[in-house]
Formats: structure tokens, sequence, C-alpha cells
């Protein structure tokens, strides 16, 4: 048993290190560039360009989709290029860090705050709430994504050591994921890359919005269901029907999970990080595939998952952050603002988890989900526009789109935040009565 384990985690370190090899590699091919413009003649359609890691400037024809009134000199961009007639031609310029006013400082900072309780109640929550917030204030999706996972290994560190005192933490359980979600970082980091360099910055919106409002309303309808059906009944959640069937199987090796009170094969936990990984990699989430999967298919309590997922939160966005920072597509700046808040509030969100029920876990969970998706979700016919599958959006529409999706956002930071207040404030009101009533019933 034990030379069979060992031979499992051997053959995923190699794939691990074989994979880190390719993703996190040289730089991006010939059809995608970072860098800055030095010159712009706007008469002959040229720009004087000099690629990141290279001293020596070439000169670039302007497609004829370049705005070139708004290309910025010595401002760090991303290019796509495309070869045509023996020349190569500018495709599509974007800025890559974004230009910081005081609104959007405070913004991000509440986005942080916001997000850290998110992440400290429910184990996840942060990156599908920060990530939509910072492409909604321009910020592009690959940038984002980078950047949110930077952010994510400290502050989740913070979140699985307030959890791990109140006993939450099933630390083998989050390690053993956490194992196979770093091989599914690398391939999600090879995913996200490879998208964008052959669609550019429209393409990863699009990809990073599409897969958003999959899983959100997938994952987040089930789980909403889930928290009605526990919530009428006023009771703690149970394994369900798959978990338990799933138990049962005796595949080796074997894991006995205490904290989660679980035994399971491992070749059900490890498929599970994989998906989870990748999904953090690619978009920056990988928590709400995590937690459900505790859930759902482990038989974990909703309480020990959403406290696990924080140690996996932890590997994963160290791990990813790596990756990223090879290819300077981390906003430090994006990622120090939100940080500064966040581990505030994931000490807020873990402490409202001693004071109530499973099913207000979920329903937290479940009701970010759906409403995030709809913020997403409105987003993507603007991107499909970008990459002319569709015909481009009339100005009108546009903004009708973006009032949605900015305002379909704020609705969901706002839900987050009542119902993580409300039941905390309640449970710790009731926590006291109940306090009082034993000391009285003494006396």
């Amino acid at each position: 048993m034990r030379f069979f384990s060992a031979l499992v985690l051997t053959l995923f370190m190699i794939f691990m290190l074989s994979t880190a090899a390719f993703a996190g590699g040289g730089g991006p091919p010939k059809n995608f560039q970072k860098g800055v413009f030095l010159e712009v003649d706007r008469a002959a359609g040229t720009a004087l360009f000099q690629a990141s890691g290279s001293d020596t400037p070439e000169v670039l024809m302007l497609g004829k989709e370049v705005d070139v009134e708004n290309i910025s000199l010595e401002h760090k961009v991303m290019v796509t290029l495309e070869e045509k007639e023996g020349k190569t031609y500018a495709k599509k310029v974007e800025t890559m860090f974004l230009d910081l006013s005081m609104s959007k400082f405070i913004t991000l900072m509440v986005v942080g705050l916001v997000g850290g309780m998110l992440s400290g109640f429910i184990g996840s929550g942060g990156a599908f709430v920060l990530t939509p917030a910072m492409m909604s204030l321009g910020v592009p999706g690959a940038i984002a994504v980078a950047s949110n996972m930077c952010h994510k290994f400290p502050k989740a560190l913070v979140g699985t050591y307030k959890r791990f005192k109140y006993g939450q933490v099933d630390i083998k359980l989050g390690l053993t994921m956490a194992l196979s979600a770093i091989v599914g970082v690398q391939i999600g980091v090879t995913v996200q890359k490879a998208i964008l360099n052959a669609w550019g910055n429209a393409g990863s919106n699009l990809y990073v919005s599409v897969v958003f409002v999959v899983v959100l309303v997938v994952v987040g309808g089930y789980v909403f269901r889930d928290a009605i059906r526990l919530s009428k009944n006023d009771a703690d959640d149970t394994a369900s029907p798959l978990a338990l069937k799933l138990q049962q199987l005796n595949i080796p090796p074997m894991m006995n999970f205490k904290t989660a009170g679980v035994r399971i094969s491992a070749w059900v936990t490890l498929p599970l990080g994989l998906a989870t990984g990748m999904l953090a990699a690619t978009i920056a989430v990988g928590g709400f595939i995590g937690v459900p999967g505790m859930i759902y298919v482990v038989g974990a309590s909703a309480m020990v998952a959403s406290a696990t997922e924080l140690l996996i939160a932890f590997v994963m966005g160290a791990w990813g952050s790596l990756q990223w920072g090879l290819d300077g597509l981390i906003d430090i700046r994006l990622t120090l603002l939100i940080l500064s808040t966040s581990l505030i509030g994931v000490q807020l969100g873990a402490l409202g988890t001693t004071y109530v029920k499973d099913y207000a876990i979920k329903l937290v969970m479940a009701s970010v989900m759906l409403i995030v998706a709809i913020s997403r979700g409105a987003k993507i016919p603007g991107y499909l526009g970008d990459l002319e599958l569709i015909t481009p959006l009339e100005p009108f529409t546009a903004s009708v789109l973006n009032f949605i999706s900015f305002w379909a956002l704020v609705a969901a930071l706002g839900t987050a935040g009542i119902i993580i207040t409300t039941v905390m404030v309640r449970g710790m009101m009731q926590a006291r009565r109940e306090e009082r009533a034993a000391l009285a019933e003494e006396a």
C-alpha cells in the first residue's frame, strides 16, 4: 500500500515538473508581444515598438483596427501581431496595467474587503468576485487572473490559520488535493496562455466570462437548491448519495481524513484537486469547484470543506503566482490594494463560520455565484463583437450591458456583505443568550 502511494506521488511530481517547464517557459510566440511604443507616425501609419526583453526596437505597421489616437508612449502594452505582405502589423493594442484614479483605488479596497469576507466564510468567492470586478474596472482578463492569484495565497494562509484554530481544517485532505491541484494549475496556465497568444486580450476575456457563467450557473443552482432544502429543516447537511457511494469504493490507496470524518479512495480526491487547480489558473477561481466537490463528492461537511479549501488555495496560489510572475502579467499595485483589505475581511468571514449552520454557508455561496453569473454574462456579447464573431454592438446596447454588468456585481458584493454580517451578528447574539441562560441555570 505504501509503495503504491509513493508511486502515485512520484508520477504526479514528474508530471508537475514537466508541465512547469512548458507553462513557465520563455516568451510568448511571435504573434503576441509585450512592450512599449517609443514613437508613432500617424501620417505613415507606423510605430516604433520595443518588445520586453529586447534591446532593438522594430517598426510596426498599424492595422486599421488600431485606434492611433489612444496609443500612449512609454506605457506597457500587449500587442497582437499579424504578418501580411511581408510586413508586421499591429492588429490590436491593449494597455496592460490600469491607470488608477481615487475612485478605482477606493473601489478595489472595498471589493477586497468583501472578497476577503467571502473567502473566510465559504473558503472561496474572493476570486469569483474580484476577477469580474477588476475586469469591470478595465483590467485585462489575463492581468486580473494573474493579480488575483498572487493576492490569493497570503490571504488564504491567514484564513487557513484562523479556521485551523477552530478545528475546521482537514490538513491531510487539503494537502492531498493540493498535490493534484498544482498539476491542474500548470495545465490551466498553459491553456490561458494559449488563448491569450492566439486571440489576444479579447479572447482571454471571452474565455474567462464564458467559463464563469457556465460553472457559476450549474454549481450555484445546485448549491442553492440544496441550501433551501436544508434551511427548511433547520439542520446541518449530511453526506450526499454520490459521496456515500464513492466512499464504498475500495480502490487502493484508501485514505482516512479525520477532521472530515471520511474514508475514501485517493482516486476520488486527486481528480477533484486537478479540476480545482485548472480552474484556479485559467480564471483565478477554483474554490467553487473544490468546495462543492468536497461536499458532494468526498462527503465532507460544508464547514470543513470551506475551511480546507483555504489550504488548497494557499498552495496553488503560491505556485500559480510564480508561473504568472515569470511572464510579467501580475500588477503588483492591484495585488497589494486588494490584499490590504482582504486580510481583514478573511478573518471576519472565518469568525462568522463559528456562529452559523452549514446551510448558511451554502446559501451565501450560491447567491453570490448566481448574481455574478449575470454580471459576467452581460459582458459576453461585447467580447464576441471585439473578436468579430458577431456584429459589433451599437453604443447604446453596449452601454446598457455594461450598466447591467456593473450593478449586478455591486449587488453580488452587497448581498454577500449583508448576508455574512447578518448571520454573524445573529449567531453571536444567540450564542450570548445561550451563555447567559446557562450561567443563570447554574446559579
